[in-house]
């Protein structure tokens, strides 16, 4: 079986699980869905940074569904949720060290309680950066000092994309962790300072819907929006590859 499926340049992966966690080797994590994909379109770093990341999970059921649909290969969705379990659970097992950046403080005091009760072998550290839009030297700089000084052996980055990428790929060199996952909303849902939808919603690939229903104002144009220009891109692409399908294959839809 493939460990990953390339899909308009961008590495798919298939199963990564279980991963292991090695002394000295970095791995960046992050996950790609419709919305990010649309606009990784117009930024080059993020782009870059998806494009590089060693593992990169479908985390949409667009993606997905774009996949097989542009390169014939099925796919199955792997949420940021299920890494993060994965992780921890290995942790745990060995007794590891987790960094958590991102979000309020209040969800990660929410992820503190979960994790001591759920895995107590787990060691954690915390830091929720200052709330803005572009980080300076001085945020940077407190970023590196509180993750160097702990010295994790996972770093969940919870941002939001593109913000959590892209900071995860221009200093991915500064932060001493073995592993770099970015995997935004996983940090609320594991706090439960919001809720995910059920196991019923997942399976039948409405997860998506679910969101939208509850938070209209803030996942309209992520999913109506992007969704629908997720699809007029593909639909292009499609018949882009159609007209010329030895000249995509040569290129390897790079």
């Amino acid at each position: 079986m493939e460990s990953s499926v390339n899909f308009l340049g961008y590495s798919l992966a298939v199963n990564p699980f279980p991963l292991s966690i090695t002394k000295g080797q970095k791995i960046i994590i992050n996950t790609i869905n419709q919305y990010s994909f649309c606009i990784a379109e117009k930024d080059v770093v993020f782009k870059e940074a998806l494009r590089t990341s060693d593992i990169l999970l479908p985390d949409g059921i667009g993606i997905v569904k774009a996949c097989s649909y542009i390169t014939g290969k099925p796919l199955k969705k792997i949420a940021g949720a299920e890494i993060h379990e994965d992780l921890l659970k290995t942790l745990n097992v060995e007794g590891g060290k987790c960094f958590y950046l991102g979000s309020s403080d209040k969800t990660l005091n929410g992820i503190k309680s979960r994790i001591e009760k759920d895995y107590p072998f787990v060691r954690a550290a915390f830091y929720s950066p200052p709330y803005k839009e572009i980080f300076d030297e001085k945020d940077i700089i407190a970023m590196i000092e509180q993750i160097d000084d702990f010295k994790p052996d996972v770093l969940f980055i919870g941002l939001t994309a593109p913000k959590q990428e892209k900071l995860s790929y221009l200093f991915k060199d500064k932060f001493d962790a073995n592993i770099i996952c970015s995997i935004g909303a996983v940090f609320d849902f594991y706090a439960k300072t919001i809720t995910r939808p059920s196991q019923f919603w997942i399976d039948l690939h409405l997860e998506w819907l679910v969101r939208l229903v509850k938070e209209p104002k803030r996942m309209w144009k992520r999913y109506l929006y992007f969704g629908f220009l997720f699809i007029y891109k593909m639909l292009n692409q499609k018949k882009t590859i159609d007209q010329a399908p030895e000249e995509f294959a040569k290129h390897k839809l790079q």
